[in-house]
């Protein structure tokens, strides 16, 4: 197992405050200097797991990133982030920024920046060369990819982080809520 992956099962076991890099070290067997070699913080190693997160929804092999039409792409991230957000580690992740951001603002920054942004700046990029294409009526394309986002998520992400009989959703379930999210965004953004 790698660093990435020990460090992130330790922030999901103890949280943040209680993870320390000798602990982190510990666990992988090897000392705090290499540790310390690949990472020059604990905050830095927590940005390392995000941005892998970040990569598994909109990284290099993404349909975002490679581009496609609207409809697929918007699919595919869809599903991918929604799997993404309601897996339990994600869900974690987010419990463990959310509590510690009071008292560790430049970690609530770096998740901020290095996941829920970073994934709408790659599609707000994408949407422009969109509507740069023709494919897309979009004048601000931020924006769109503020409102495409929050339509996959935001029911399913804050039922999942505070019920506690809170039961997943099914593959068929996600699928028709990401059609339905899709269907909405391209009735309003489509061209006629």
């Amino acid at each position: 197992m790698e660093l990435v992956d020990i460090a992130e099962d330790l922030f999901l076991e103890r949280g943040f405050a209680e993870t320390t890099m000798q602990v982190i070290a510990e666990r992988a067997g090897a000392s705090k200097e290499t540790l310390y070699r690949h990472f020059a913080s604990k905050e830095l190693l927590f940005a390392e797991i995000v941005s892998r997160k970040a990569s598994e929804i909109s990284g290099p092999d993404a349909a975002v990133m490679r581009g496609g039409n609207p409809e697929s792409v918007l699919s595919d991230l869809g599903l991918g982030l929604l799997r993404t957000v309601l897996s339990g580690k994600a869900s974690c992740l987010f419990r463990t920024v959310v509590s510690e951001a009071g008292r560790t603002p430049k970690l609530g920054e770096l998740f901020y920046q290095g996941g829920p942004d970073l994934t709408a700046r790659r599609l707000a990029d994408y949407l422009q060369r969109a509507a740069e294409r023709g494919e897309l009526r979009c004048d601000d394309p931020t924006t769109a990819a503020r409102l495409f986002l929050g339509a996959v998520v935001s029911h399913y992400h804050v039922g999942c982080l505070v019920r506690p009989d809170w039961k997943p959703p099914t593959e068929k379930e996600i699928r028709r809520h990401v059609e339905a999210a899709v269907a909405m965004f391209l009735a309003r953004y489509r061209p006629h």
